[in-house]
Order: structure tokens, then sequence, then C-alpha cells
């Protein structure tokens, strides 16, 4: 399986294949479910390779390690997934 790492990462670069619609699935302790964001609502920051950031309704920046993304879909279609521990 190709690392999450590697996708976000072409999704970012390669700007053909972000022409797309990017959703990603992350699970979240606090809910104990799988949230759902779009690509685009997401944050990288420069400094850090093991997470991205997310804005939340109320303005709230919440940092979500990579470890915790379990889906990630192209236009509706999954491209990526892991399963749960």
């Amino acid at each position: 399986m190709q690392p999450v790492q590697d996708l976000l990462n072409r999704i970012r670069w390669d700007e053909v294949f972000a022409t797309a619609d990017f959703e990603i699935g992350y699970y979240d302790r606090i809910e104990d479910q799988i949230i759902k964001v779009k690509y685009a609502d997401l944050f990288f920051p420069p400094d850090d390779h093991f997470a991205f950031e997310l804005l939340d309704d109320e303005g709230t920046v919440h940092r979500i390690p990579y470890h915790r993304i379990r889906r990630i879909t192209r236009n509706g279609h999954c491209v990526w997934s892991r399963s749960p521990h």
C-alpha cells in the first residue's frame, strides 16, 4: 500500500491529479467515528511532516496526525484506505 504521505504530496504537487475533488476521512477519538472533510479545507504546516491542521466552525485549529487518516476519496471513489487497528 502507498504511504498516505505520498498520496497527500501527490495531491499537493501534481496539478493535473489535484484538479479532482478529494475528501479525507480521519478517525476522531472524541467522537469515536470517522470524520470526512474536504481536502481543500486542510492546512499543511511546512515544518510538520506528521500531521495536517483543520479549522472547525468555532475557529479552533485541530492538529490531526496522518496515522488517523482512514480513507481518501477522489471524485467520490476510494483511492486509499487503511483498516482500523
